[in-house]
């Protein structure tokens, strides 16, 4: 007969909730006995009864988290930092990815609802609210990272967008750089926010803001350093031609490197570049990119603690945790 958390708890002479705490890496039992009951459900090769144990406490304890794509490392980042707090309290991470596709994101949830999964993180391919009207109708708790809609007011942890424009723009323009182009992202919250924080330094430094030196990319981020390189290319056919370009993301500035070195302009020389993400290859680069570091693991983790808080009903669902974004400065945009 298969061993239960009942029986190992009475061979043990500890009640099932150690057990069942030891289970999920609870904090709140002592090393002896944690060691003692970790010991014998080895021997025992035990595994729990998920299904039981969701139907005994009403939770599945696990957490859905939709993500636009798996490729950029934004993601990847922010997964392992949520991943690494939700460990700590007993909670699994699920993943989904929507490839930016409205329809896709929306079956995802669907599916993540179904599997009784007790709270959502969601970076939402959508520029309108019906995900998120969704979940309220099915009163799902949900914490919204990187991206959110006009006038949202829920739980939201993301970096301050306008901030990591006008950093990037002003690092530039201190740089002595004066044609600064801008390759921006689609109608979202990051990229409308980047570009507000690009045109606010140029207006601060009495620079003027040139159309033309604006492409905005409507991709989504999987397809960011071809869409990089094509608008790159259309930048660089201006006369006269930027002589600084801020990029919407990290792998967007490093398609735009790939095209304006195959053009034959030098970096930083004739071009500086500045991405934002501060992804961790970004150093390893043939030239080294400067980039804003938005502070992508460190969201996943509050975004970690937010859905946990949630849960357990301690959390006010009008919180927003926007990271301080910071300029990482590399070879790209060396002083002219």
């Amino acid at each position: 007969m298969a061993a239960t958390m009942k029986s190992i708890a009475e061979e043990l002479g500890v009640s099932i909730a150690t057990v069942s705490k030891v289970i999920r890496n609870h904090p709140d039992i002592s090393p002896e006995t944690r060691e003692r009951v970790k010991s014998r459900l080895k021997e025992l090769n035990y595994r729990p009864n998920l299904a039981a144990r969701a139907l005994v406490t009403g939770r599945s304890f696990s957490i859905g988290l939709v993500v636009p794509d798996l490729v950029h490392p934004f993601f990847g980042e922010a997964a392992l930092g949520l991943s690494r707090v939700l460990r700590r309290h007993g909670y699994d991470v699920i993943m989904f990815s929507s490839e930016e596709d409205p329809e896709l994101e929306f079956r995802g949830v669907e599916q993540l609802l179904a599997r009784r999964v007790d709270a959502l993180v969601l970076a939402s391919a959508r520029e309108d609210t019906a995900t998120l009207d969704h979940l309220a109708s099915q009163n799902a708790p949900y914490v919204l990272i990187d991206r959110r809609p006009p006038k949202y007011k829920g739980l939201f942890v993301g970096a301050d967008d306008v901030e990591i424009g006008r950093i990037a723009t002003e690092h530039l323009i201190k740089t002595g750089r004066k044609r600064i182009a801008h390759i921006g992202g689609p109608a979202i919250s990051t990229g409308i926010g980047r570009l507000a924080g690009y045109r606010a330094a140029l207006e601060q430094h009495d620079l003027p803001f040139r159309p033309e030196y604006v492409v905005s990319r409507h991709l989504g981020d999987a397809a960011s350093d071809s869409s990089g390189f094509d608008a790159m290319k259309a930048l660089l056919r201006l006369k006269p031609k930027p002589d600084a370009v801020f990029c919407y993301n990290d792998p967007t500035a490093m398609g735009a490197m790939e095209a304006a070195i195959e053009d034959g302009s030098r970096i930083p020389e004739d071009l500086a570049v500045v991405g934002a993400g501060n992804v961790r290859y970004a150093r390893f680069l043939r030239i080294p990119l400067t980039s804003i570091d938005q502070q992508s693991h460190a969201i996943g983790e509050q975004a970690g603690k937010l859905a946990v808080s949630l849960i357990i009903g301690k959390t006010s669902h009008k919180r927003s945790v926007l990271m301080k974004p910071q300029l990482v400065i590399r070879a790209s945009s060396k002083s002219a």
